[in-house]
């Protein structure tokens, strides 16, 4: 949430100031720096683990950081005023979300002791 809330006012702030005509460079700029503020939040969420035991490596954290990066994107989208984009966003990624959730229990094995 505070993704999604901190992204709409970054996007909220240039065209406030800008009043009737707000410029698309500027908020442009800052859409293309919470993207890369976002990408590095998500990258921190990114966990590479080694079981030296069963001699492999094991990726986590793909799937919150990925939502993460909607939730930015979702805020940037409320922010430029487009709300019922954001609406449909976020109802589409909690479909997508629960839906995954939903199928990666169907395929998992049943000993597994791997929980998210």
């Amino acid at each position: 949430m505070l993704v999604s809330f901190g992204s709409a006012l970054f996007v909220m702030v240039p065209i406030q100031l800008a009043g009737d005509r707000p410029s698309p460079d500027s908020v442009s700029r800052v859409i293309q720096g919470v993207a890369t503020g976002i990408g590095f939040l998500g990258a921190g969420e990114i966990l590479r683990q080694s079981d030296t035991q069963m001699g492999r490596i094991r990726i986590r954290g793909l799937t919150s950081a990925a939502a993460i990066w909607v939730s930015a994107a979702l805020g940037v989208a409320i922010g430029a005023g487009l709300w019922h984009i954001g609406v449909i966003g976020a109802l589409l990624a909690l479909i997508v979300l629960s839906s995954v959730k939903k199928l990666e229990r169907l395929l998992a094995p049943p000993n597994s002791s791997d929980k998210n």
